[in-house]
């Protein structure tokens, strides 16, 4: 993993250059000294090199005016039609999604109370309400169930504020959201095979790694492939398990392709095929 971080620095560095002199002369982009020279190389008493460049004149300095950003219109509480969800929509589909006694028996990422919030989408509308314009808006809320490894889909009415379907799936595996991603990082962190990592982050940047927050983080849904790993990735795919593609705050990706961290055990393995 060092040496990944090493041998590509200078060449980010390098083709960003060559890009942007490239980009540079391709759109003809007006230098600093010569915007506002006149092109004769003369003009009524030698304007053209005494004049200070880039300062616009007659019409065109008239012309510009400052920009104005317009505010965003105001959100209403209720969508209609196939109008994106509201955020008090999802607010309230969340709530009415889960009740107390589903919060208490199931259990997130952190290991704490209640499943794991994964998102809140439009649901399709029924094949008989396709053209209907008064047809319901539907939502769909999905969970993740640390404690039996269990997604849970349900479809929340938000006309009559009632959950018209529930669905329960193992070993289905829906991309994972930014808490999950930011714990699997900070498992990576806190594990000895994360050393390789804090070693590339230290290279790159002369400071210590000791929190996700330093990191632009991606990831990726790791299934269980037989001869490709070690027998502690044997469940990934029944179990959540990730693999992590970090990045330097502006800086560069470090390769951590090796390593799979089973969100179920909270444990990282590195793999070996």
């Amino acid at each position: 993993m060092r040496t990944t971080v090493r041998r590509h620095l200078g060449k980010v560095v390098a083709g960003t250059a060559i890009a942007v002199a490239a980009t540079a002369v391709m759109v003809g982009i007006t230098l600093p000294g010569t915007a506002g020279a006149d092109d004769t190389g003369g003009g009524k008493g030698g304007q053209s090199t005494g004049q200070a460049a880039g300062q616009p004149q007659g019409d065109a300095a008239a012309a510009v005016q400052p920009g104005v950003v317009e505010a965003a219109p105001a959100e209403g509480t209720k969508g209609e039609g196939r109008d994106p969800l509201t955020d008090d929509e999802i607010a309230r589909v969340e709530r009415i999604a889960l009740d107390r006694q589903q919060f208490n028996a199931s259990e997130d990422v952190d290991g704490d109370r209640g499943p794991q919030r994964l998102g809140v989408d439009l649901a399709e509308p029924a094949a008989d309400e396709v053209d209907d314009p008064d047809a319901p808006r539907r939502a769909v809320v999905s969970f993740y169930d640390y404690k039996d490894d269990t997604l849970v889909t349900r479809t929340v009415n938000l006309d009559t504020g009632k959950v018209e379907g529930t669905g329960t799936q193992h070993g289905v595996q829906p991309p994972l959201s930014a808490a999950e991603q930011t714990e699997a990082a900070s498992l990576l962190i806190a594990d000895p095979l994360g050393a390789g990592l804090k070693a590339d982050f230290k290279d790159a940047t002369g400071k210590e790694l000791s929190s996700p927050e330093q990191l632009q983080i991606a990831a990726m849904i790791y299934r269980a492939v037989p001869g490709a790993e070690p027998a502690v990735l044997d469940k990934c795919g029944e179990h959540r398990c990730v693999r992590l593609l970090p990045k330097v705050r502006n800086g560069p990706w470090i390769d951590a392709r090796s390593l799979v961290i089973d969100l179920s055990t909270r444990k990282v393995a590195r793999l070996t095929g």
